[in-house]
């Protein structure tokens, strides 16, 4: 069968060049608004949904519109519309970067929400400004130009306060101590595989670990070496690292499915792709190719997943399910069945939903997650993947005696505390924080 290029299939739309005057017209507020609701209504998933009379005039952007749109996407569990994040507009020159080169502009933190008034830092990009200021994960953000959480989150949103630079974080560091420093917006460069290594599990066996951060260009061939490494090492058993994995390409995806089931599965069914009825005949199932020199012959498969875990990611924990012994340690993944196309227009692009993504089994429209099956918390304090980190912890003690660890209380009890503070509760998944914890700034 033929392969899905990436989750986000680029249509280039001429109409919205500056060519002619018919083309400036289209290329308008009111002419772009017009794009996006005929775009919504031939490629939206959900378009059967959609309202049968849009006055676009009641809206002042294109935006505003899309936003008003999403609303009619089917309610989830949480009696919240699903696409409250999934379709967006973006300019085509920050899709591109980010997704062909792994770079976007920010200050390179991903955040965790302690409690609705307070953020700890889950993540932070060594390479970016954030980094450079010295900003760790497990540092807890005070205020942000002088300004506490809780009346940013009353006002505009922190999200919309990380847009503006440059910003004076005053922060708290895991020993309690406080600094203050003012950090600009610039440049952050993704390493789409920060780790791996090959752990020694006694006996002759090895255990493959990886830490892949998100699905894109650039780790296409880091990946071809981890899987040389791996097979070099006679690994069967693998650890992949997803926790604040949100997701990217599609075809970055099927190509980790064929490094991890091509051999054990090779012309069976990955995953299959299905649009809405205007677009059935994009409709694909995708194999596992099993041709590639470093495919595995794998056992059993940990994915380490959390709330940030969506999307790409879920659809590659999905599709091995059917196929190699899966089991998710952590906690419970976002819940993106859906993946969008870009359409672009006058130099923006339209990220829409549009198509959803099952297994070979037909399981999917896991809005609400996909279930950890060994619980564990992810303590900030610790870094990702280290030898005490207890999600590594327990993936490794499921590989040893087939079990999950015995957890004393909650997951989120064994969470980071900072300064003698209470332990991390979950995040809403699809309030504001939830969007905030999967994006990175």
């Amino acid at each position: 069968m033929r392969r899905m290029i990436t989750i986000l299939i680029t249509v280039l739309l001429a109409a919205c060049s500056s060519g002619d005057d018919g083309a400036v017209a289209e290329c308008s507020i009111e002419g772009q608004k017009q794009f996006v609701l005929d775009s919504m209504r031939e490629w939206y998933f959900w378009n059967d949904l959609l309202p049968a009379e849009v006055d676009t005039s009641q809206f002042a952007t294109p935006g505003d519109l899309l936003e008003f749109l999403k609303t009619f996407s089917p309610i989830g569990s949480d009696g919240l519309p699903v696409d409250t994040s999934f379709s967006f507009i973006t300019t085509a020159a920050a899709d591109d970067a980010r997704f062909s080169q792994g770079e976007f502009e920010g200050y390179g933190i991903v955040l965790r929400y302690i409690a609705a008034d307070r953020i700890q830092l889950a993540k932070v990009f060594a390479n970016g400004p954030a980094g450079a200021g010295g900003l760790e994960r497990g540092h807890e953000i005070l205020s942000l130009n002088g300004r506490t959480i809780a009346d940013i989150v009353a006002a505009e949103g922190v999200s919309a306060l990380l847009e503006t630079s440059p910003v004076t974080f005053e922060m708290r560091r895991l020993d309690g101590s406080e600094f203050e420093v003012s950090v600009t917006r610039g440049t952050v460069t993704i390493d789409p595989v920060p780790q791996r290594r090959i752990i020694d599990a006694g006996g002759g066996r090895n255990i493959g670990y990886l830490e892949l951060a998100s699905f894109i260009l650039p780790a296409e061939p880091a990946m071809e070496a981890v899987f040389d490494e791996f097979n070099e090492a006679g690994v069967n058993d693998v650890i992949i690292d997803l926790r604040y994995n949100g997701g990217g390409l599609v075809s970055t995806s099927n190509l980790l499915g064929d490094y991890l089931g091509g051999e054990v599965a090779e012309n069976l069914i990955f995953s299959k792709t299905l649009f809405n009825a205007n677009r059935s005949a994009e409709n694909d199932s995708i194999e596992f190719f099993g041709r590639l020199m470093n495919s595995m012959s794998l056992s059993r498969l940990v994915a380490i997943t959390a709330s940030g875990t969506a999307s790409a990611s879920e659809l590659v924990i999905n599709g091995m399910e059917p196929h190699v012994e899966t089991v998710l340690v952590g906690s419970d993944t976002f819940g993106k069945p859906v993946g969008q196309v870009g359409l672009e227009f006058c130099g923006d692009l339209l990220r829409v939903v549009a198509f959803e993504t099952v297994n070979a089994d037909d399981v999917g429209r896991y809005f609400d997650g996909l279930p950890v099956d060994c619980a564990a918390g992810d303590d900030l304090s610790i870094p990702v993947g280290a030898v005490n980190d207890p999600n590594l912890i327990a993936a490794e003690t499921y590989l040893a005696t087939g079990a999950c660890p015995v957890v004393e209380g909650p997951p989120q009890a064994q969470a980071a505390r900072i300064g003698g503070s209470e332990a991390l509760p979950q995040v809403d998944r699809r309030g504001p924080p939830a969007r905030e914890f999967l994006r990175a700034f």
